[in-house]
């Protein structure tokens, strides 16, 4: 066992071991028992996973890290005794949530991992509480220690997770009876989003119908018209887990944690469609039909459909408890709709960086990357998105990406550029506008629109500038179908680049192939080709150009701009973000003023 840190005295003596401090439910617990000045030690497997616990609670506004004690969940008990005869209370959130394990793995994780954890407590001399973390479908268990054909019945019935969390339930009564362990049970339902921010890393179960929704890939809905699969927000059950040792009456009991006003299941889905814009699933397929169809066709985890019930569950304890704590319950539609935006933005686990978030400038909703409220802001091109600019916006610091309405993960389309664009300058700060291509188009017309707010134009292998209009990419059936490494190879020229592209490849898929068609037809107007030059023109500011050596701007076009700045990035071409990015930032950098100030550039940048 390894302590590392102190912390301040805590409130009213008390001292929280918390198991299972790295997964989702115990980060949020540590932050909310560090919010109410409990002193908190930490079981952890290894020093790189208390690592990363401590940056993320560093993250959140937590200061001093919880201790870091060494746990070996393989042994009789989990930790040795030394330095932990001061705690008053343990929290076990450890285990296995995951699905397609075998009966073997899910014992060692789920049940095993209990027995240690209530023999450990047991042997501490000032403990107030044991808190464990059970389930909402698997909760209030007799207590027994289960026997062979009981145990497997009840696998065979639910699967080994289930059945696993089932008989843990029923040993942890058990064992803290036998032991005389005073302890306390929370059955959370499905544990979705921060009530605030909605962040959450967890996308198993509900997630994953969230992220067939947004995807388009949920054709029906499992189930009635009164199937209930209820929520609990991460930071609510936290916060409630946090007071349980404090309150005498919740020793030896078991709280239902969920909102019975979670809307029902094809109604929750309903309301996911609508926040993400997208057609909601109106066809329901009873779940018995789902369990006699093949796993190819439904796509469903067996494991998963006995979660697809009617049932309702008792929470009148809980609605007490959180009464008699002043604990308001937060709003569930809103939080579902924050978690829904957070799983979306993150692409579902694919894109797990931070700095990623959806607005609403002009009430349109849009995503974007990097700073919030950075002056510098990146339009991308066709037929990318904004995460094929993420390196350059890091590298650039103080500046974001943002995707164009109908484009990437944005809403909208053509028709609401002036009201979007007006309001990404006017209420979101937008000062510095770097446009790629078709973004280009954007910058220009924004600048054109409010010269005195668009201090400063950087376009990027801007199309209005090139002797001739190309179509490189195809037409609608094409950008719909295209591979990652389809489209890396007509942009680049290799298909070295393709990582680069699969989110670009995935928003094409799911829907915005049809725009990103348009608009590639658009560029090739002369009309609109001759109107952005001529806008162009009149706006006020400074302009820097950025061009690969294999598309340069034509040098008649450019000779009416002898105002512009122009740099040229060697054996790139239209898509430098992609092949050059180091080049583009310090291209951008080079004619910025301010923070990103370096001077005006005028020349090659060929590395």
């Amino acid at each position: 066992m390894i302590a590392t840190t102190e912390s301040a005295p805590a409130a009213g003596g008390r001292h929280a071991l918390v198991f299972g401090a790295t997964g989702f439910i115990g980060r949020h617990l540590v932050l909310a028992l560090g919010r109410a000045g409990v002193r908190v030690s930490t079981a952890n497997r290894s020093a790189a996973s208390h690592r990363r616990l401590a940056r993320w609670l560093a993250e959140h506004g937590h200061g001093e890290p919880p201790a870091d004690l060494r746990a070996d969940f393989t042994a009789p008990l989990p930790l040795a005794d030394d330095g932990c005869g001061d705690v008053t209370e343990v929290y076990n959130c450890a285990g296995a949530y995951r699905f397609g394990m075998a009966a073997d793995e899910a014992r060692r994780a789920n049940v095993d991992g209990v027995r240690a954890v209530v023999a450990f407590a047991a042997r501490l001399p000032r403990l107030r509480r044991l808190v464990h973390v059970s389930g909402y479908r698997v909760g209030g268990q007799d207590p027994a220690v289960w026997s062979a054909e009981r145990r497997r019945a009840a696998y065979r019935a639910l699967g080994p997770y289930e059945a696993s969390k089932a008989e843990a339930d029923a040993l942890f009564q058990a064992e803290a009876a036998r032991l005389g362990v005073p302890w306390t049970i929370v059955n959370p339902s499905s544990v979705i989003g921060d009530s605030g921010t909605g962040e959450s890393d967890q996308y198993l179960g509900l997630a994953a119908t969230v992220r067939d929704v947004w995807q388009g890939a949920l054709p029906a809905v499992p189930g009635n018209a009164r199937t209930f699969v209820p929520v609990v927000a991460v930071d609510h059950l936290a916060r409630f887990m946090a007071l349980l040792p404090q309150d005498e009456e919740a020793e030896g009991t078991a709280y239902w944690l969920l909102d019975d006003a979670t809307p029902a299941l094809p109604d929750l889905l309903r309301l996911v469609a609508e926040h993400y814009r997208v057609g909601a699933p109106r066809v329901r397929i009873p779940v018995s039909l789902v369990r006699r169809l093949p796993r190819w066709l439904t796509k469903a985890d067996p494991e998963t459909l006995t979660f697809l019930s009617e049932d309702r569950y008792p929470t009148a304890s809980a609605s007490a408890f959180e009464a008699r704590h002043g604990l308001a319950v937060p709003d569930t539609a809103a939080t579902i709709r924050r978690w829904a935006d957070h799983l979306a933005a993150h692409r579902f686990g694919d894109a797990p960086a931070a700095g990623r978030r959806f607005t609403a400038p002009g009430g349109f909703r849009t995503f974007e990357l990097g700073e919030p409220g950075a002056p510098t802001v990146v339009l991308p091109g066709l037929p990318v998105n904004a995460d094929t600019w993420a390196p350059v916006v890091a590298a650039l610091g103080n500046a974001r990406a943002v995707d164009l309405p109908g484009l990437g993960m944005s809403a909208g389309g053509r028709g609401d550029w002036a009201a979007w664009l007006a309001a990404l300058v006017d209420e979101t700060g937008a000062r510095h506008l770097v446009g790629h291509a078709i973004g280009a188009a954007a910058a220009v017309e924004a600048a054109a629109a409010r010269p005195g707010a668009v201090d400063r134009l950087t376009l990027v292998a801007p199309f209005f500038l090139q002797a001739r209009a190309t179509n490189v990419t195809g037409g609608h059936r094409y950008l719909r179908r295209a591979s990652p490494k389809a489209l890396a190879e007509r942009l680049t020229g290799t298909a070295a680049h393709a990582a680069a592209l699969e989110s670009s490849a995935a928003d094409l898929r799911r829907g915005t192939a049809a725009e990103a068609a348009r608009l590639l037809t658009a560029a090739a107007r002369p009309g609109w080709r001759t109107d952005l030059r001529a806008a162009l023109r009149r706006y006020p500011g400074p302009v820097h150009v950025i061009a690969g050596s294999d598309d340069p701007p034509a040098a008649d076009l450019m000779a009416a701009f002898p105002q512009v700045t122009v740099t040229i990035i060697e054996g790139a071409g239209g898509h430098p973000q992609l092949t050059h990015p180091d080049g583009v930032a310090r291209a951008v950098r080079a004619a910025a003023p301010g923070p990103l100030a370096g001077g005006a550039a005028r020349g090659h940048d060929g590395r």
